[in-house]
């Protein structure tokens, strides 16, 4: 919530009612697969060639990777709908469980990750790229869920701009190779659209 420890007494009993209401409104989910992926001069084919990724970024990231698996969560409507509701009443309230919901979603995909890390335990991972990221396209979105049937099995879904529904939900790329992997930068540094990001506020965090 951008306090860095300032003021932490004084904001836990607000952080710890939103997080009950959120615990209550919620209902994490995800899918995950592993596929075998094809390494082109411009792009990466995953599960044949039914979802193309794009852009140097994500061939930087997958690169001495001979698989991937494609990972999306959700937190469900439910959550969606607690921090909408708490907009109409309680702005203080609606950030904190904003905040709250953003952190959770990354758990349940540490949850996921390491349900594929311990399918494969002779195998090497890459940290999770998402879509958006660097220079890999939103528009990718539909059909890395098709490839997921993520709607089917989660109930997730994507607006026609990229956008996901509901939208405290994350979808992921996880290099996998059968060797060591060169660690690469992680985050807003490591990104070539660093310079550039409209979503940085002065930081090297992105603002969303």
């Amino acid at each position: 919530m951008g306090s860095r420890g300032r003021d932490a007494d004084a904001l836990m009993p607000l952080v710890t009612e939103c997080a009950d209401r959120l615990s209550k409104a919620m209902f994490p989910r995800y899918t995950c697969r592993l596929f075998e992926i094809n390494a082109s001069e411009d792009s990466i084919e995953v599960c044949g060639t039914e979802l193309v990724l794009r852009g140097q970024s994500i061939k930087e990231h997958l690169e001495g990777c001979q698989k991937c698996v494609l990972l999306c969560a959700t937190l469900s409507a439910g959550a969606d709908k607690l921090i909408r509701q708490l907009e109409a009443a309680d702005m203080a309230m609606a950030f904190v469980t904003d905040c709250l919901a953003s952190s959770v979603i990354e758990t349940v995909c540490d949850e996921a990750e390491q349900e594929m890390r311990s399918r494969l335990p002779k195998s090497y991972f890459t940290w999770r790229f998402s879509p958006g990221y660097g220079d890999l396209p939103l528009d990718l979105q539909g059909t890395f869920l098709n490839v997921l049937e993520a709607q089917k099995r989660i109930g997730l879904n994507v607006t026609e701009s990229g956008m996901l529904v509901p939208a405290k939900s994350v979808t992921a790329v996880i290099g996998v190779s059968d060797r060591p992997i060169a660690r690469a930068k992680q985050g807003c540094v490591g990104c070539n659209m660093y310079n550039d990001c409209k979503f940085r506020k002065g930081g090297d965090h992105c603002g969303s």
